[in-house]
């Protein structure tokens, strides 16, 4: 299926799952994600347990009409409003108070509900058949990389979701920008492709936020991906900072070593760069004048290295503004916060 020739068969079928209380997994323009009826407990339940997801951690609510984000937010700002009409629909996600109807279960326990309209056609189409409104995380398990294809899907909820929605590869690559209007002053909880500096155009005095969250704060994070590790390939991955040509040197002497051992090797790297690798498996992003590109093929190269089996693999490090900032925030993340700085 795709945006421009949408099957309204198997749109009806999946809305007749959502609205059953079943769970779909689906495209959007960010990644992949996994739909369930934002009112109803027991989808939000399923969607925990089929990710492996802890149950504190809140899913987003996705809308396909800009006046449905009053039915889920019990107030909505004049800085969500103009939000709303700069970037929607779009890869944005607004944080708000939310109306007491809405369970719990979707909102990881929080008074607060994160809200997003998806410019995907087929993500909208399925949401208006499945009731208009969607609890969506991504469509992986907990901790490993997010989808964007549809065999990713398939890979790691095979069995888990009754259906799966095709729609080919994402076209961004990364989720959504996250922001929280409940402060005094907004802060990016999540940075994406809409970026700080976007995002100041509109509202002005904004909190950048943290490049990494703390693994080790006990509270309820306030939205998807906070607190708990995500996106890890199965092998080691480290990231390496420095000047080009340390970077190369010191990853390829790393890797040497590892190639002695009998371990599999992997390198992140550049248009700019990939000539001067030596690993078992070398893979270009593209290029540092490109960071969208960079972007929309991160999650896709970590699944290929769990597939040929890398077992030690390292990433160049990337610039911590503009999209690059949403990069690092991922690579930092899927690292463990593991960097080497030369």
């Amino acid at each position: 299926m795709t945006e421009e020739e949408i099957d309204e068969t198997q749109i009806r079928r999946a809305g007749e799952i959502l609205r059953g209380g079943g769970l779909v997994a689906f495209p959007t323009e960010t990644v992949y994600g996994l739909g369930g009826d934002a009112f109803n407990p027991e989808s939000s339940r399923k969607i925990y347990a089929a990710k492996g997801r802890p149950s504190d951690n809140p899913l987003i609510v996705h809308i396909c009409r800009i006046e449905d984000l009053e039915r889920v937010a019990a107030r909505v700002t004049p800085e969500a409003r103009r939000l709303a009409e700069a970037f929607w629909p779009g890869p944005l996600t607004i944080i708000l108070p939310k109306r007491p109807e809405l369970p719990a279960e979707t909102t990881g326990g929080l008074d607060t509900v994160a809200v997003r309209f998806p410019s995907n056609r087929i993500a909208r189409a399925m949401i208006s058949a499945g009731g208009g409104f969607i609890a969506a995380p991504s469509a992986n398990r907990s901790g490993r990389p997010s989808p964007t294809l549809a065999q990713y899907c398939r890979e790691d909820l095979d069995g888990r979701v009754d259906m799966i929605i095709d729609g080919g590869q994402v076209g961004l690559g990364l989720e959504s920008t996250i922001i929280d209007l409940t402060d005094t002053v907004p802060v990016i909880l999540r940075p994406g492709f809409v970026t700080w500096e976007k995002l100041q155009e509109v509202l002005g005095n904004i909190d950048a936020g943290s490049l990494v969250p703390d693994l080790n704060d006990d509270t309820a994070p306030k939205a998807p991906g906070m607190k708990y590790r995500h996106y890890a390939p199965k092998g080691n991955l480290t990231i390496v900072d420095g000047e080009p040509e340390k970077v190369i040197a010191y990853i390829n002497e790393k890797n040497r070593c590892h190639r002695a051992a009998g371990i599999r090797t992997g390198v992140i790297c550049t248009e700019e760069t990939k000539d001067y690798y030596e690993a078992d498996l070398v893979k270009s992003a593209g290029s540092r004048e490109e960071e969208e590109t960079v972007a929309r093929e991160l999650f896709r190269i970590l699944r290929e290295f769990d597939d040929e089996g890398a077992g030690e693999i390292y990433a160049e490090s990337f610039d911590s503004t503009g999209v690059g900032r949403a990069v690092m925030n991922r690579l930092l993340k899927a690292a463990g916060q593991r960097v080497v700085h030369l």
